[in-house]
């Protein structure tokens, strides 16, 4: 396919190029069009953007349409969309050439010549309208014709969006000569294109032709300016950067067609600010928005903001026909650790007083031109030598970044006077690559220690020394001397004094030290623990101020056998029957040392024959012996003083002489010691035993009268309550002690119990409730009253049995064999 166009500058059409919006389409220097490829096809309108440009810089565009039509339409004239089936027509654009007439295709049906249409429906090419027309309106477009007008009336109508549909009468046609109209301005960014069908019908609106589809097109104009999505755009690169470096990206839209040159924007920066180190440091990809640094000098220690200015050009960037429009563009230089740490002296010096830590002895300050408190700016110190020991650190500021030399261990004048420290500084952050370290990154830092007076110290503290116990007073026991620090610079005296001596058995030599005995050391003293007896004594120098020291004595104390044996307890009781012999207690005799020996009579040799005769005692175990009745012995009940002398295997051995008070009294059935002679055994003689007794029956029997029963007891018609002191368990309990069924002594075992019942069962310690008195002369109908009003004073007296409480007894006994 191919067809011409034809194109004048005025100039002579010298080195004039032809470019085509579509690749498919290409034109010849001569203007010719042609197609390339297989590819192209006008089954459907093309219209495609041809530019024309030559050497200077103005540029002509035109808009082609490219359509096949029928062969069979008449070549009215040159204007007319008219072309043979397979051809191409180009639609010449002439503004005072009369509108195109565009012809119904035939029917089917035989024409006025007699002539059948043997091929398909004309395409009709789109009319094209161009936006923001400024009339006069309503324009005419184009005029629609039937070939069958010239035999009967027509009528033209057109419908679709724009003519019958919203937004309504933007087009409208004359029923009768077929011209339609475009009635107002047209907006592409509002609606680019329409799509109406044309109908024509008789006079009775029955169909004369097939209705035919009309596509207008709305050309766009260059009526929008691009529009920046931000005004400020904010981008960032590092200091330092190589040209090629990308920034940031900046876009614009433009609402016209981007297909034309009308939408196709082009950037370019306006200005720079500031200019250095030169003015263009930046540059944009006119197509893309991308910046890009396009020199090397970036340093943000010198310049650490860029403001530019960037233009938005459409027309492709024609700023003779283009709209344009700015935006800013702020671009951060980010730090790099470029710039090493540099002390600001190669020396620095400072003193610390001895024995002192956590003190700042010395200040380093630095100087760096990195971003504050970023990483490539905070200080890192380090000692690289002179303190083998650890005793400082360098601590870093926060807020100056200067270092502080801190002492964390403490420091000795006599060790040494001074150090001579060796400090580097670094950053947090590594250096940039290819930036090397300063010589300003390192310094000496000389420490000077004060002396100071320091306390005496014992060397050997707790000091332990070991003794016999009884070393008598004014024993000589060791020296416990202490030594002064300060030996170098201070000569000074050391006097001691004792701070803690619990038995006051110490004193201490003022000048040397030396300890003596005041007293006799005993072991087993209360101040003695685990045989270990322990002293504090202080040393105090002359200095100024005076300084102390304390120091602790350990003294073991080695046992002695210093104490005599001592026999527990020393009374007993033994109870026998008459003419058998029961054996006498046991009573242990617990000595202080091992193996003691016990006899009655050995170096007794004034006791009295009848002891030798009738007490027996040997040894149990150890510390224990057993003292006795010699067999077929019988005493009379009373108090016996037998004398007993128990040694102990020491060395030297040590004996004590000692009296133990037997009780002997006869027995009951169960073995213990009847009444009368336990009382006879205490001393008592028989008129002694008749009295008390006596005196127990009177007071028996005072107590008895003293609480009388309100009516005789012939005429009580109550229940009798009966309190027993003691219940028997049955039969099988004869052998068990009853006491423990009892109220006991002692509530201890009680309370100590867990949580429960207790038994609590003791008679309150209240007045006892009044009872009515019965008169003297009974009246028949008072008896109810009475019985009703002592029934109410007895469960009403919390004196009297069974007392309101619950009983918990430990053992009740296993039952009886007659059951209950």
């Amino acid at each position: 396919m191919e067809t011409n166009v034809k194109f004048d500058d005025c100039m002579g059409n010298e080195a004039m190029v032809f470019r085509s919006s579509d690749p498919i389409f290409s034109v010849r220097t001569d203007g010719s069009i042609y197609a390339q490829g297989e590819g192209a096809s006008l089954d459907e309108p093309v219209q495609f953007k041809l530019t024309a440009g030559g050497p200077t810089t103005r540029v002509w565009e035109t808009v082609i349409q490219l359509a096949l039509i029928d062969p069979l339409l008449p070549q009215q004239n040159e204007n007319e969309v008219i072309k043979e089936e397979g051809k191409v027509a180009e639609r010449k654009e002439a503004s005072q050439a009369p509108p195109p007439v565009i012809m119904f295709s035939g029917s089917g049906r035989n024409s006025s010549k007699g002539l059948r249409r043997q091929k398909r429906d004309w395409v009709i090419p789109p009319i094209n309208v161009a936006e923001n027309s400024r009339g006069p309106f309503p324009q005419m477009l184009v005029s629609i014709r039937s070939d069958q007008d010239k035999d009967i009336s027509i009528r033209y109508s057109i419908t679709g969006v724009g003519a019958d549909q919203p937004p309504n009468e933007v087009f409208n046609i004359d029923p009768v000569v077929g011209k339609m109209f475009v009635t107002k301005p047209l907006d592409r960014e509002h609606r680019s294109s329409y799509h109406l069908r044309a109908h024509a019908v008789d006079m009775n609106g029955n169909q004369v032709e097939n209705p035919i589809d009309l596509y207008i097109f709305v050309i766009d104009m260059n009526d929008n300016r691009p529009e920046f999505k931000n005004q400020v755009y904010n981008g960032s690169v590092d200091e330092g950067s190589k040209p090629g470096t990308y920034v940031m990206h900046v876009s614009a839209f433009d609402g016209d067609d981007n297909t034309t040159a009308n939408g196709m924007v082009r950037y370019r920066i306006l200005s720079q600010t500031p200019h250095s180190p030169i003015p263009n440091m930046f540059t944009i990809n006119s197509e893309t928005g991308d910046i890009v640094t396009v020199a090397a000098g970036l340093d943000r220690e010198k310049v650490s903001q860029y403001t530019i200015i960037v233009q938005a050009t459409d027309m492709e960037g024609n700023l003779n026909f283009g709209l344009s429009n700015t935006a800013t563009a702020i671009i951060t230089v980010t730090d790099i650790n470029d710039n090493p740490p540099m002390l600001t002296s190669r020396t620095f010096s400072g003193e610390v007083p001895e024995n002192r830590v956590d003190l700042v002895v010395a200040n380093l300050t630095v100087i760096d031109a990195d971003q504050p408190h970023s990483p490539n700016w905070n200080a890192i110190y380090r000692i690289i030598s002179g303190d083998p020991n650890g005793h400082f650190t360098i601590r870093t500021d926060p807020v100056s970044n200067d270092g502080m030399v801190t002492v964390v261990k403490p420091v000795d004048y006599e060790m040494n006077r001074a150090f001579m420290l060796t400090v580097v500084v670094s950053n947090q952050a590594h250096l940039a690559s290819g930036i090397q370290s300063s010589l300003q990154s390192t310094a000496g830092v000389t420490i000077s220690v004060q002396d100071v007076n320091e306390p005496p110290y014992f060397p050997n503290n707790p000091k332990h020394i070991r003794f016999e116990e009884g070393v008598p007073a004014g024993t000589s026991l060791t020296t416990f001397s202490a030594s002064d620090p300060d030996r170098l610079s201070m000569l000074q005296t050391i006097r001691y004094s004792k701070l803690n001596d619990p038995a006051d058995w110490l004193s201490i030599n003022r000048t040397n030290g030396q300890i003596l005995t005041t007293a006799m050391l005993d072991r087993e003293s209360i101040y003695v623990k685990n045989n270990l007896y322990e002293a504090t004594f202080l040393a105090t120098d002359n200095g100024s101020p005076a300084a102390s020291g304390t120091g602790t004595l350990q003294i073991y104390l080695i046992d002695i056998n210093d104490n005599p044996p001592a026999l527990i307890p020393r009374e007993s009781q033994i109870c026998e029957r008459v003419n058998k012999n029961v054996h006498g207690s046991t009573s242990p005799l617990p000595t202080p040392t091992r193996n003691p020996t016990l006899d009655p009579s050995s170096r007794a040799a004034n006791f009295p024959a009848s002891i030798r005769r009738n007490w027996t005692i040997s040894r149990i175990s150890g510390d224990y012996g057993r003292l006795g009745l010699r067999y077929q012995i019988y005493l009379e009940p009373g108090v016996y003083e037998v004398p007993v002398i128990v040694s102990d295997s020491g060395n030297p051995p040590m004996s004590n002489r000692s009296v133990i008070k037997v009780k002997v009294c006869p027995c009951d059935e169960h073995g213990d010691c009847t009444t009368l002679g336990a009382v006879a055994a205490a001393g008592l003689g028989t008129g002694a035993i008749i009295s008390i007794l006596i005196c127990i029956i009177i007071l028996l029997k005072k107590e008895r009268h003293t609480k009388q029963l309100l009516i005789d007891p012939e005429d009580d018609v109550r229940d009798n309550i009966l309190k027993y002191d003691e219940e028997g368990g049955g039969e099988e309990d004869q052998d068990y002690d009853l006491s423990q069924l009892q109220q006991p002594d002692s509530l201890e075992h009680i309370i100590n119990k867990p949580p429960g019942v207790r038994r609590v069962d003791e008679r309150p310690i209240i007045p006892e409730s009044q009872y009515p008195i019965r008169p003297v002369v009974p009246h028949p109908g008072d008896i109810g009253d009475f019985i009703h009003e002592g029934l109410r004073a007895a469960d009403n007296d919390p004196t009297a049995p069974p007392y309101d409480s619950l009983l918990v007894f430990d053992y009740e006994g296993s039952g009886s064999t007659a059951g209950s």
